[in-house]
């Protein structure tokens, strides 16, 4: 009975961490542009494996002047470019261009911010040394800031670029609902079938999410041209995802933790900026219901996004209620 319950408790605790990923928006046609109305006048077109514009269009080459900055936004669990097309649509609005790397999200983390890190490199070869912000939502965010650390086997070698970096909602301090994966009692009691149910629901990347990996517990140092990590920490109790016709939550936000977001080994930079708000997980970033209004300001109050000039504001507010 024992162990016929913790077999239930692991497959509910890693169910819990893919439900708790961000759901893909619907199929739309119009989601497969952006509107370059204000945007600069592309100077560069390039295919870089990985990277594309945050669009559902199957066209994958990017569009890009090589004389401003670029954003670039890394998605999380169950995500995908398009997911950001929204947000990307804001950035175009206030003139500032980004583009979205693309991954399988059933990888390794380390191999995944691997393929980043050439995408950074590949990207920063073509923007003459303008800045570039990489901006990771949940487990992107533990991507992002990988890709970025010094001690590492093939770390970032564009230098003189300067970079930036956001995480939204990430879990730096190992995913809670995990710990069963790396329990040896676990594994003992399940007969050693603790490691592929945790392997078959969450893909290679099972043993990297949980408090005692090597991936969370040495997460390095950032490069020397990481100028800024602005670290975005939700508290996401009491928020709610979905609610039904009568008012009545049926899914709530809640999938990390404010302690699972905090921890000192990557808080100790003084780089690092950290940023609390009462924001649900999807909330945060938005998604085909709910614009991100906490996040747009929170993108602006720290020189992330351009602030909305007065004679823009009626119009981004046709934008948010177009996209959203």
């Amino acid at each position: 009975m024992k162990r016929y319950t913790l077999y239930l408790t692991i497959v509910l605790a890693v169910i819990f961490i893919q439900a708790g990923c961000v759901k893909n928006i619907p199929s739309d046609p119009q989601l497969e542009s952006i509107n370059t109305r204000y945007l600069p006048q592309p100077d560069v077109s390039t295919n870089i494996r990985g990277l594309r514009s945050c669009t559902t269009s199957p066209d994958t080459s990017v569009l890009i002047n090589s004389h401003e900055p670029v954003n670039v936004i890394v998605h999380g669990c169950n995500g995908s470019a398009a997911r950001f097309r929204a947000l990307a649509q804001v950035f175009a609005f206030h003139g500032q261009q980004t583009v979205c790397f693309y991954y399988n999200d059933r990888d390794s983390l380390i191999e995944t911010s691997g393929e980043l890190i050439h995408v950074l490199e590949t990207l920063a070869d073509n923007v003459k040394n303008k800045q570039i912000t990489v901006i990771g939502h949940s487990l992107g965010g533990l991507i992002s800031r990988k890709a970025l650390v010094k001690d590492r086997e093939n770390s970032f070698q564009s230098g003189g670029i300067p970079l930036r970096l956001v995480t939204i909602s990430a879990p730096f301090a190992g995913i809670k609902a995990a710990g069963h994966c790396a329990s040896v009692t676990a594994r003992i009691l399940t007969l050693g079938l603790a490691v592929p149910i945790c392997k078959i629901i969450s893909g290679d990347k099972w043993h990297e999410i949980t408090s005692p990996s090597q991936f969370i517990q040495y997460p390095g140092e950032l490069i020397d041209q990481v100028n800024q990590h602005i670290k975005i920490v939700t508290n996401e109790a009491g928020t709610c995802r979905y609610y039904n016709d009568k008012g009545i939550c049926v899914e709530d936000d809640l999938v990390f933790s404010v302690e699972e977001q905090y921890f000192k080994k990557v808080d100790v930079s003084p780089r690092v900026t950290n940023i609390d708000i009462a924001a649900g997980h999807v909330e945060i970033v938005g998604d085909y219901l709910v614009p991100p209004a906490k996040l747009i300001g929170l993108l602006q109050s720290n020189g992330i996004m351009k602030k909305t000039r007065l004679d823009q504001q009626e119009s981004l507010s046709k934008l948010l209620s177009q996209l959203y």
